[in-house]
């Protein structure tokens, strides 16, 4: 009988103990609250997550000798059975949320509350553990108080979209507060993790990456040859499915003008609503802070738009979307009688200097966020050789999805309306310089 190794019987779920869940009570409730009982409550789809594996406590505890309820969302390193450079860069990801949520988040709330604005939306932190091999993060289930995950599957509306943007602004603009408050400090240089970036850094295990993506350029590639309207896109796609780790680089260069802390990974499926009677939203949370970084606001802005809007709404809203933005920017500098470091009209140009991040965002995201769970990759739990196999994976979904499922074909194909906007001019100029 063929043995089975023990770190393969053991899920990361099995290391919350009832020291941790004691913890997280007591920062929640305080040291007078006595702990009856817990449980663990699995309560996310395959899909859902790719970074961490999300599940939850519901606790049973005394207070004042009342006996009360309450819940957690537990946020645990997946220890993927790869191999030892992708469990180093997991474990990279898991502290640079650890760090948002310990060292970065409370200076940033600092900013705005001192000004009398409100701090930013996200979930209460409680308790970290960096047990090497059992790391951990218990917050706040917002489920408790109403708020509800949006379906990734569908296109965001001008209601849900301009609630996070606002609050991406506030985010970015406490940002430059931070950077003010410490004007020789670089803010990149102040914080150990947040540096380390999945796309850019030279740790990060980018051949894999490659190797995962480069199969839905070459599939985006092969699907719009057939499709009418889109050669420009084509060929931008055969010119730059080899290279475009070397476009994100450009991208996320940095520009003091436009230097701020960004979120990173914010789409559809990070972010929840708190819906009122007549199902409108009215409150949005920012989840899952893994990949922040510092960089241009646009970056967050495209990233967001392209990833979790359908082009037309994106592209009939934009002018309301940045101004919706600029205002809440806005909103936070005043506040704070801080000169607003780039015009209204600085902004637009910088996110059209940045509708190339957004695109190819997408296009390596447009698998997972329109895949239903019982088909979705499982990178959470992937082993090294399923790993060397997701890019033909992806590659052959996106192929797949695209002949069978028309909302995909219609927000697939609305990822590039705007690049052939963009380049066609370039290859007319090009074209007649050729004739020339």
């Amino acid at each position: 009988m063929a043995c089975v190794e023990e770190s393969e019987l053991v899920r990361p779920q099995d290391n919350i103990t009832e020291t941790h869940v004691k913890a997280a009570l007591t920062a929640d409730k305080g040291s007078e609250a006595k702990l009856i009982s817990w449980s663990i409550e699995d309560f996310t789809n395959k899909g859902d997550n790719y970074a961490t594996i999300v599940t939850s406590v519901s606790v049973q505890f005394s207070l004042l000798g009342k006996e009360q309820s309450s819940s957690y969302v537990v946020k645990l390193n997946p220890k993927r059975p790869t191999n030892k450079e992708f469990s180093v860069f997991s474990l990279l990801l898991f502290k640079k949320e650890v760090e948002f949520f310990e060292e970065i988040l409370p200076l940033l709330n600092y900013e705005l509350t001192a000004v009398g604005l409100s701090p930013l939306r996200l979930a209460k932190w409680f308790y970290t553990s960096l047990e090497k091999g059992k790391e951990m993060i218990f917050v706040e289930d917002l489920r408790s108080r109403g708020f509800k995950l949006f379906d990734r599957k569908k296109s965001m509306g001008v209601a849900h979209a301009t609630l996070i943007l606002q609050e991406l602004a506030k985010l970015h603009a406490a940002s430059f507060l931070l950077q003010a408050r410490f004007p020789t400090q670089d803010l990149a240089d102040r914080f150990k993790h947040i540096k380390f970036d999945w796309l850019i850094s030279p740790e990060s295990p980018k051949k894999m990456f490659y190797d995962m993506f480069s199969g839905q350029f070459s599939a985006a590639e092969q699907m719009l040859h057939n499709i009418e309207g889109y050669a420009v896109a084509e060929q931008w796609l055969a010119k730059h499915k080899n290279n475009f780790f070397d476009l994100i680089d450009n991208q996320l260069a940095r520009n003091s003008k436009f230097d701020a802390i960004c979120h990173g990974d914010c789409w559809n499926n990070n972010v929840l609503f708190r819906n009122n009677a007549e199902g409108d939203p009215i409150e949005v949370m920012l989840l899952d802070l893994q990949l922040n970084r510092i960089a241009s606001p646009a970056t967050d802005l495209n990233y967001f738009l392209y990833t979790s809007l359908h082009g037309h709404k994106r592209k009939a809203n934009l002018q309301g979307f940045l101004s919706s933005y600029y205002e809440a920017f806005q909103e936070v500098m005043t506040a704070a009688e801080k000169d607003i470091p780039f015009s209204p009209e600085e902004l637009c140009q910088e996110y059209k200097d940045k509708i190339i991040f957004g695109i190819l965002s997408s296009v390596m995201l447009v698998t997972v966020m329109l895949s239903e769970s019982d088909d979705a990759i499982d990178i959470i739990n992937a082993k090294e050789d399923d790993m060397q196999n997701l890019g033909q994976q992806l590659h052959d979904n996106m192929l797949i999805k695209l002949e069978n499922n028309p909302l995909f074909r219609s927000r697939f194909l609305a990822i590039f309306d705007e690049l052939v906007e963009r380049e066609a001019p370039v290859s007319k100029k090009l074209f007649s310089e050729e004739l020339k």
